[in-house]
């Protein structure tokens, strides 16, 4: 049995998360960031997704080249002991990754050097910037990687707290087309108040366009068996706008 449901009585689950088929924002390859501590651990996120009902996961180590410095190489070594294990395993899920880049100096260094960036699916790369003060040169770095063809999503714009401050910040960066990407465990308040009333904002004005879990270890799981989905999250994905079924 799951460690996340040893824990006295299971929650029930609340929303029914077969229906986004595919998590886009994860930490689950061991060891090479602030996630999967090891391949055990990996495996047993993995299956507590997988019995979520996800039945896709794009996982997504951090590239920030101060604390995780991940290259190509060392994501897809990764990746290949982990599908290799989950096979072994007998679990239903496929099991994908692509990269979490932080834009700063070394991305801009990518990017120079027309080095080809992991993508969620397609042309689509994950970001995010500092969540703690407002990073100078943020456009011109997303507009280059417009330039050479990617299309960016911003991870957990909800989480800029800053932000709140600068709303007109997220009207900005979906005029240059960056879509938007909602954790599911802000509209929770696992993050704070601030994130919770901030991602309401952006719900408010539509401007999310995928849903991820940011899953890094079993206080996450739990999380997300227990959460309440509001309404307004439900008509996006109903409307089509969520993309995840689509990943």
């Amino acid at each position: 049995m799951l460690k996340f449901f040893s824990k006295s009585k299971p929650k029930r689950q609340s929303f029914d998360f077969s229906i986004l088929n595919a998590d886009m924002h994860s930490h689950l390859l061991p060891g090479i960031d602030d996630g999967a501590e090891d391949l055990e651990n990996s495996l047993e996120l993995i299956r507590g997704m997988n019995a979520l009902g996800y039945k896709k996961l794009i996982t997504t180590p951090h590239v920030l080249w101060d604390m995780y410095k991940n290259t190509h190489e060392i994501i897809l070594e990764k990746l290949a002991v982990v599908k290799e294990a989950v096979k072994n395993a007998g679990m239903d899920v496929e099991i994908h990754a692509a990269a979490e880049y932080f834009l700063d100096e070394h991305v801009e260094e990518l990017l120079k050097n027309k080095e080809p960036l992991l993508t969620i699916k397609d042309n689509m790369v994950l970001t995010e910037f500092s969540m703690a003060f407002p990073s100078m040169n943020i456009k011109e770095i997303l507009f280059e990687m417009e330039m050479q063809g990617y299309q960016p999503i911003i991870a957990h714009p909800e989480r800029y707290v800053y932000l709140e401050r600068n709303k007109d910040f997220y009207r900005e960066l979906k005029d240059i087309g960056c879509l938007f990407q909602l954790n599911i465990l802000s509209l929770g308040g696992h993050y704070g108040r601030s994130v919770t009333e901030l991602s309401q904002y952006l719900l408010k004005n539509n401007y999310y366009n995928l849903l991820g879990t940011d899953l890094h270890h079993l206080g996450h799981l739990e999380g997300l068996q227990g959460i309440e989905i509001p309404d307004s999250v439900k008509k996006l994905i109903d409307s089509g706008q969520i993309l995840n079924p689509r990943l």
